[in-house]
């Protein structure tokens, strides 16, 4: 971490962020079994409740369903995935078919086949299977896989927290700008474009969040619980409000994920990010992005060249929630013969983002801002 504030190095060694003041992750091993417990997000925010995944079925069915959501917590439990799919059969050909289902869950999201090739390429070295070796191996490697993500976004919150702290020191606050929810929900714990929030609130720091609502699977709600969980002041708007308030001055930076990252620094991220950073270039307000290396595509030219999901339309027609009872339902907004698209990403262009924060610091948002960071991806 590159600022020696005490508070800091204290946020460093948290062990996770915390859930009625108890540690939690989005996922975690079951203690004697072949099995991992996720956090079941799509019951968010009006219920916590976990779901166990036990084979290959249930993995894939958990990222396709977004009830784990969020490009690093994609990767890990598709790694996850693959281990699951070992437990049951140690031979080649499941290590193939794992791989092939896990991979068309979503096509947006690079940190899923960056996971997936990792797993296939470090078990591919491995020798014939003999009682499990090769699933042993499978679990082992997901597991590191899950607490390399973990250090990865507190670095992030390092670094992310080193561009933020010139702006707080000199006003004594921070007025802060999200899309989507990429906290700790949507890693497998402390989060990216949120974890420099949780590192300067923790650093003592009078800090306010703007949450975007973020439609339409309004993610922004995620981002709103997880903040009240730590103790964050947010606030929650509809997304057509951010123009205003960024036009306004009440905003000092916007920080958001990213699901891809183009060789180029373009950025493919949930749909409504482009509108912000459009608007926030306008403010003359900073926009910074916050990813791990995982979620960087050196082989991927350019925006133009991620593919963009295209997800069911009644994620727009129909509305979840509870009544006044508490009960969980939906309501239908939009009739179900009504043409609607629900293209689930945009891209924003490289030149209106003013930094891409990672675990190794942060760099301009170009392709040689890029490379400065990850030397070893110009010989990959």
């Amino acid at each position: 971490c590159p600022t020696p504030r005490k508070t800091l190095l204290r946020w460093l060694k948290i062990r996770a962020m915390k859930i009625n003041d108890i540690p939690t992750r989005t996922i975690t091993p079951v203690a004697g079994i072949r099995a991992v417990d996720i956090i079941d997000q799509t019951a968010l925010p009006h219920a916590l409740r976990t779901v166990r995944l036990t084979t290959l079925d249930d993995a894939a069915h958990a990222i396709r369903s977004m009830q784990v959501r969020g490009a690093p917590l994609i990767g890990v439990t598709a790694a996850y995935g693959v281990a699951l799919a070992l437990a049951q059969h140690d031979d080649e050909a499941t290590l193939l078919a794992a791989v092939r289902t896990l991979a068309a869950t979503r096509p947006t999201a690079v940190n899923l086949h960056w996971a997936l090739a990792r797993m296939q390429a470090h078990l591919a070295a491995l020798a014939a299977p003999s009682a499990g070796r090769r699933a042993d191996a499978a679990w082992q490697e997901a597991a590191a896989i899950a607490e390399e993500d973990v250090e990865q976004c507190r670095r992030i919150g390092c670094h992310g927290f080193d561009l933020l702290r010139p702006v707080a020191e000199k006003r004594g606050r921070l007025e802060l700008m999200t899309h989507c929810n990429a906290g700790w929900l949507a890693t497998v714990d402390f989060g990216t474009a949120l974890a420099p929030i949780y590192a300067a609130f923790d650093a003592g720091v009078d800090v306010h969040v703007w949450v975007s609502e973020t439609r339409p699977r309004n993610q922004g709600l995620l981002t709103a619980w997880e903040l009240k969980q730590h103790g964050v002041p947010h606030t929650l708007i509809a997304d057509n409000a951010a123009g205003q308030l960024l036009s306004q001055g009440n905003v000092d930076a916007v920080i958001v994920g990213a699901d891809r990252i183009a060789a180029n620094a373009d950025v493919a991220n949930k749909i409504g990010t482009y509108l912000k950073a459009l608007a926030a270039r306008e403010a003359g307000v900073p926009f910074y992005v916050a990813a791990p290396r995982s979620t960087i595509d050196f082989r991927c030219p350019d925006g133009n060249s991620i593919p963009i999901e295209e997800r069911n339309g009644d994620e727009l027609r129909v509305v979840p929630g509870v009544d006044t009872s508490g009960l969980a339902g939906s309501i239908r907004q939009i009739p179900a013969d009504e043409a609607v698209a629900n293209p689930a990403f945009d891209v924003t262009p490289a030149k209106w983002i003013s930094a891409i924060v990672t675990e190794r610091g942060s760099c301009p948002a170009t392709a040689a801002g890029l490379h400065n960071l990850y030397p070893e991806a110009r010989h990959a």
